[in-house]
Parts: structure tokens; sequence; C-alpha cells
């Protein structure tokens, strides 16, 4: 057989079906097995894509018990495997239940050759999708922009900005609610400028008692406290030639807002009981859901510092805000959690789809993140449904129609079909009730890739 041609695995006992599949389809290298035992050495040693299988095998011919534990080892050994499962008209109640123990598809004996092939044919290239989705994931982790998963337009200006303002030396301030990905952001500034080498140091001005704050920016020499038993540098001078994140700035204490802002003027630090001025060169970039212009005028930020702080400001659209962003996040991270979890074949349920899109999502991708995890924790079934999600299902859900929208609605149509049905051309052209040239058309014409 040649190395080219892709695997497919025959579970049939009977043998002139055997010889009938592997004729039908000699485009592929068929794999053949009559039972159980060698069903399953075929899968440790070939690792096919594709499996069909008749649910009558040895020693219960006449019955499924032996099929459907034969198809359960197969998926826990290889859970991205697509069997489908070839059944009698009168076996459709067992077919159902092959496909709720995560089969792929089924398909009814007598089979025919052209319609079953292209079954086969749409499962290799399903496979070969979850494949490919995985070397990306495999890739993105070395991406600068790591865990920015988006096609909203206003989120991809700010990804454009970070990448323009990430080589300079400028100061950035990142503007968004909490969960909306700031210091994923931050840490993309540092890794694209030229700083990527040095370190990245991250304080949360929030998280920290008032009274400890200072020591941990500026640090403290031996004896300057009670407790403090030996010289310890703070966080900004830790940071030296790479960049310090100062998260959630809005709340840094008013008596500290003069200190910091000396050292962005003079960048020069004294520890804590110290009378020496240490140099420090470090690239600021600061962060916070609060409204800084507000505090400015309420006399709680220094308005000086403001300025300082604020010399690029990007503001860092929610969830809510982000156009298909809310189905496209929540299958990257049922993918990136059930490839954890094992479980590679759930898939959403059209309930839950639509509960994702109605939801406000008021805590932002950390909230979609969390509950995606623990919806493909606790999910029963193959399918992850409104109620693992914990999310109310709407009344009524507005059907997208591409023929009735023109410009922005037409390419907000685009975006969320593409963003429901994972990024599938197919699906989306179901969806939307167009024909796959015209959905690449529009995906050219708006930019779309």
């Amino acid at each position: 057989m040649s190395d080219n041609k892709k695997k497919l695995l025959v579970i049939e006992d009977d043998p002139g079906l055997q010889k009938q599949l592997r004729w039908s389809f000699d485009a592929y290298e068929v794999l053949v097995a009559g039972d159980r035992e060698s069903a399953i050495a075929h899968i440790r040693r070939h690792e096919p894509a594709v499996v069909t299988m008749d649910l009558g095998l040895p020693p219960d011919p006449d019955g499924v018990s032996e099929g459907l534990a034969t198809l359960q080892q197969i998926l826990a050994l290889a859970p991205d495997t697509k069997v489908i499962v070839l059944t009698g008209n009168q076996d459709r109640a067992n077919a159902v239940k092959a496909i709720g123990l995560g089969a792929y598809d089924f398909h009814q004996k007598p089979f025919d050759a052209t319609t079953l092939g292209l079954v086969i044919e749409r499962a290799f290239h399903l496979h070969a999708l979850q494949q490919e989705n995985r070397r990306l994931l495999r890739v993105q982790e070395e991406s600068p922009m790591t865990g920015i998963i988006s096609r909203d337009p206003g989120m991809l200006k700010v990804c454009r900005s970070i990448e323009k303002v990430a080589p300079s030396t400028a100061t950035v301030m990142l503007l968004g609610s909490s969960g909306t990905g700031k210091e994923l952001l931050a840490r993309a500034v540092h890794q694209m400028s030229p700083r990527r080498d040095k370190r990245f140091v991250a304080i949360n001005c929030a998280a920290i008692p008032e009274t400890l704050l200072e020591s941990e920016l500026f640090g403290y020499e031996k004896g300057a406290f009670t407790g403090a038993v030996r010289q310890t540098p703070g966080k900004i001078e830790t940071a030296d030639g790479g960049t310090f994140f100062l998260d959630e700035v809005g709340d840094l204490p008013f008596a500290l807002q003069a200190k910091l802002l000396r050292f962005l003027q003079e960048r020069v630090i004294e520890r804590i009981g110290g009378r020496v001025e240490i140099a420090v060169d470090v690239r600021i970039v600061c962060a916070t859901h609060q409204n800084l212009q507000d505090l400015v005028a309420q006399g709680r930020f220094r308005e000086d510092l403001f300025y300082r702080l604020s010399e690029i400001v990007l503001n860092i659209p929610p969830l809510r805000e982000r156009i298909g962003d809310r189905t496209l996040l929540a299958h990257h991270f049922k993918n990136k959690y059930a490839m954890m979890q094992r479980r590679t074949s759930l898939s959403f349920s059209e309930d839950a789809l639509a509960a994702i899109e109605a939801h406000a999502w008021p805590g932002n991708v950390r909230e979609m993140e969390n509950c995606i995890k623990r919806a493909v924790i606790m999910a029963d079934g193959p399918q992850i449904t409104a109620e693992d999600l914990g999310l109310a299902v709407p009344q009524a859900e507005a059907f997208i129609n591409l023929r009735q929208a023109r410009d922005d609605a037409e390419y907000k149509a685009l975006i969320k079909s593409l963003a429901r049905v994972d990024g599938n051309i197919v699906k989306a052209a179901e969806l939307l009730g167009v024909s796959r040239p015209t959905i690449y058309d529009l995906m050219s014409r708006h930019g779309v890739k």
C-alpha cells in the first residue's frame, strides 16, 4: 500500500461485505478487522482517522453489545477517531445509541457506495481540521498575542495598535473592564518590544495593602522599619531593562502617586530608608477598569500623573460589544479544555450556542473561560447544553438572513455565522442560505480570513 493513502479501518465479520467495502474504497488504505481484538490491534498500530463498523460482532453477531463495547474502547484509545456505524433498517435505535456514545455518524445497510463515500470523505476532512486546530494551538503558544482570539473590528484594531506601539518606548495605558485581557495585551507589548529578553514584572495595586505597596514598588534598606532584616529591591528595580506592568493603577494611593510621578520624570528611585538614587530603565505599561479622568475631577488621581501615564491609551472593548466573539471564544475554550480532559468529541448543542450569544458576560473573557471549562468537565453526554453552562436559553433567537442584510449588517451576519459554526464554510453557507462561493466572496470583500 502507498504511504500516501489515508487509512480506513473496516470492522465487519461478513467476508462478502469485507470484500465489497475494500473494493468500493480502494482510494484509501483499507484495513479489515472481523472482531474486537483485531480492531483494537489496528487502532493501536495504524491509528486510522476513520472507522466503519457493524455493531453485530462476534461473539454476539445478532446483538449490539460487542459492537458498542468495541466503539467505546476505540474512542477511549483514540478520541479523535471518526467512527461511522453501519446498521440495518430496523436498528435505528441502536445507531442513535452509538451516536450518544460518541460515534461520528451512521449509515444504513445495504450501503450505497457513493453516499457512504461522501460521509467517509467528510469524516476524514473533519479529522484533518481538528489536527490542524491542534497544530495552530501549539503555534499560538509561541505567539506574542497568545490568548487573544477575536474577529471583532474593535479588538483587531487594538491588536494592530499594540503591534505599532510595542517597538517604541512610549508608556501605554490599557483601559477595559475586568476580564477583557489587559495583562495578556501588556505581555504582548513586552514580547514584541526590544526588551523581550528582559523581565516582565507585574503588580496589582488593588491586591496589595496600602501599607505594603510602597515597599513592594520601591524596595527598602536593611533596618528601614521593624522586620526589614535585609536590603530588598522593589518590583520597579527588579524590572530594570524590561517592562513593568502596573495593573489597576486607579487604585494607587494618592500619597504614592507623587513618588511614582517623580520616578517617571527622573527615572530614578530611592528605596525606603535609603539615601542613594538608583537609575532604573523600564518600560511602563499600566491598566485600569476605572475612568481616570473622573478620578482626576474628583481629586483622587493626580492630573500630572495621568498625563504621564497616558502617552498611548488603548480602550479594550468588553465581550458583549465584540461582534461574533462570544461563540468564537466558546469554541476555542471548548476545544482547549476538551483536549485536556480527553473529550475531543464534545460539541455545543443549539440551545447552548443560543444561550452563549444571548448572555451579556459581565465578567468578559475570564467569566466565559471558567464557564466553558466547568461545562466540559461536568457535561454528561456528547453535547454541552445550556443547562451544563448554567445559562438561560433566550425565548426567541433572531435568524440571520444575509439576503436582507446590507453594508454593516451584512458584515455582522457573516462574522456571527462563521463564529457560531467554528469557521466551517459549508455550515456558514447553510446558516445564511447562500452558496459557498458567495461566502468566499463576502469574506474577501470584508477582509475576513
